[in-house]
């Protein structure tokens, strides 16, 4: 994920709404929103590549998403770090917990955001600043530096959110994360690419001859815990199908 904006309200009666872009390579394999069939109760994408997910859900609660940090200059991680939700996804510790357990080994990874969740909680953990923080009700956004840094993109899409809370769709989130604006050169963040690919960059989705938005994912949780998940996936000629979700209420 590049772009995530989400709402967090316990006691709501939506208590979770979420929209996020995947950009990546065109050519990069991975599988859209769907049922892991080797972790019943799990839904969303998997990179192919490297094994794990940029964001996904599960039947019991749990939420989990990661983005990169954008830094060129730093080194590179030996091990995925998509393999973080998925490992988080398929346990059982609580997000305090697992972002403890994660915190001890983060020289594995290339820099990264992790956003992990479940019915009572949320929690973030920037690996650069390596202490994990439970988030407070709030609407907030992240992308490819820390958590609600001003990146014009950031603003934009979190305000939109803001603006469409109380009449928040799954249409109105993905006309949201359809945005293609620049921003002005003289707004672009550096992050260490060229001003010609910061420009790019900085549009909540993006495209180009390579490179681009490959999903836009929008998850709306209710109080009872029905879930719906839709995802618009894309590839290099435009829009590459649509898949709908709908997870039932928890069971206990």
């Amino acid at each position: 994920m590049c772009l995530i904006v989400f709402a967090w309200r316990p006691q709501h009666s939506v208590p979770l709404i979420v929209a996020a872009n995947r950009d990546e390579f065109y050519d990069r394999p991975s599988l859209p929103l769907g049922h892991w069939q080797d972790a019943p109760g799990v839904v969303g994408g998997i990179d192919l590549q490297g094994g794990g997910t940029w964001m996904a859900v599960t039947e019991r609660g749990r939420f989990a998403a990661l983005t990169n940090i954008r830094d060129p200059s730093a080194p590179t991680g030996s091990r995925s770090r998509g393999e973080l939700p998925a490992q988080y996804l398929r346990g059982d510790l609580s997000p305090e917990a697992y972002l403890i357990e994660v915190s001890g080994f983060l020289e594995h990874y290339s820099g990264f955001n992790l956003l992990i969740g479940d019915r009572d909680e949320l929690w973030y953990l920037n690996s650069c600043e390596a202490t994990p923080r439970k988030l407070a009700a709030g609407v907030y956004g992240l992308s490819n530096a820390a958590l609600d840094s001003p990146w014009p993109k950031l603003r934009r899409a979190r305000a939109a959110l803001q603006g469409c809370l109380d009449t928040a769709s799954c249409e109105t989130l993905l006309q949201l994360l359809s945005d293609p604006r620049t921003a002005e050169d003289e707004e672009l963040p550096d992050t260490g690419v060229s001003q010609e690919m910061e420009r790019l960059l900085s549009s909540v989705f993006i495209a180009s001859a390579d490179y681009g938005t490959r999903a836009s994912t929008v998850i709306i949780r209710h109080a009872d815990g029905s879930t719906e998940v839709v995802e618009r996936s894309f590839d290099a000629k435009g829009p590459a199908g649509e898949t709908r979700i709908v997870l039932p209420p928890f069971r206990d």
